[in-house]
């Protein structure tokens, strides 16, 4: 059997909010697999979250950049939020985002790009550590492009201009007037900020996502007794539940409770009077998947499990 380690309980705990006996309980139960561990707390009414993220555990600032129709966020990290509101770190910041845009989402291509000063973004941050005095990291870049429309963005938590916590491009193909278009981006941009939706369309969710959902929507069903039949249809009417939540075109517009985002966009194409369609979008989020080391979890841990 897997040995549940108190890191392990401490993951399942962030991913969760259950508590650590619960926790401690459904890894032994699944031999320590963390999804498996997600779903048993699931299925016992413990835990009904269907998202799950890493805490932002580490600081820094998400920055974009874009030359109209292609757009790029970059995630550069540091170690405290204090020199994410240093001068230089966000001036540092800025001009990596600039040559994110070249870069096209990636991060080889990124880190090897020539800065003003001529040396490469890699040479750079190792440069401004040294002079800084913590130490900081280039984890991430994503980058949006349409032919022909816009690539909206959005900053949530903004420190300056183009640089924040939260970072959105929303792409929008059309032939449309580009104000109105990149209106319309801003304000998809806002709800995706705020509502984090998994995929643009039914269609490109994780098959494997889908089916687990399905699985543990199955089991909570059978738990209340219910006849197969009723079950399956009781399921198809979780899975929509959990589409319209969680596929951005599905979801109801936070801006307008009546619309979803797909209709909003296509009231938009009637008053343009050319088609608009949304290819493509990014969150990203500082610290995503990260976390912090908290020093006193393992004794909290060990004197709860008695060692």
């Amino acid at each position: 059997m897997a040995k549940i380690t108190a890191a392990l309980v401490k993951e399942l705990r962030d991913k969760t909010s259950a508590g650590m006996m619960d926790c401690k309980k459904a890894l032994t139960e699944t031999s320590g697999d963390i999804e498996a561990a997600i779903d048993w707390l699931r299925k016992k009414g413990i835990a009904k979250a269907t998202k799950k993220s890493g805490r932002l555990a580490s600081e820094g600032l998400v920055a974009f950049a874009g030359n109209g129709t292609t757009g790029s966020l970059v995630e550069v990290n540091s170690e405290t939020d204090f020199v994410a509101l240093n001068d230089e770190f966000q001036t540092a910041v800025r001009e990596i985002a600039a040559l994110s845009v070249d870069a096209n989402g990636d991060i080889v291509a990124l880190a090897a790009a020539k800065t003003a000063s001529g040396s490469t973004v890699s040479e750079f941050l190792t440069s401004l550590i040294a002079k800084i005095g913590e130490n900081m990291s280039l984890r991430r870049t994503q980058s949006v492009t349409v032919n022909d429309g816009v690539v909206a963005t959005y900053m949530h938590s903004a420190t300056s201009e183009g640089l924040g916590k939260i970072g959105v491009l929303v792409g929008l193909e059309s032939t449309g007037d580009k104000d109105a278009l990149n209106a319309l981006g801003k304000k998809i941009a806002m709800h995706v900020a705020a509502t984090s939706p998994l995929a643009l369309r039914v269609e490109d969710m994780d098959p494997e996502a889908v089916e687990r959902e399905r699985t543990v929507l199955t089991d909570q069903a059978r738990a209340s007794g219910k006849p197969e039949n009723i079950i399956e249809k009781m399921v198809e009417g979780r899975i929509r539940k959990f589409y319209e939540e969680s596929v951005l075109l599905n979801q109801v517009f936070v801006m307008d409770s009546e619309r979803t985002v797909g209709k909003v966009i296509e009231d938009e194409a009637k008053t343009l009077g050319t088609e608009i369609k949304m290819t493509a979008f990014v969150r990203m989020a500082l610290g995503e998947g990260l976390e912090k080391k908290e020093e006193d979890f393992a004794a909290e841990v060990a004197a709860m499990s008695g060692a």
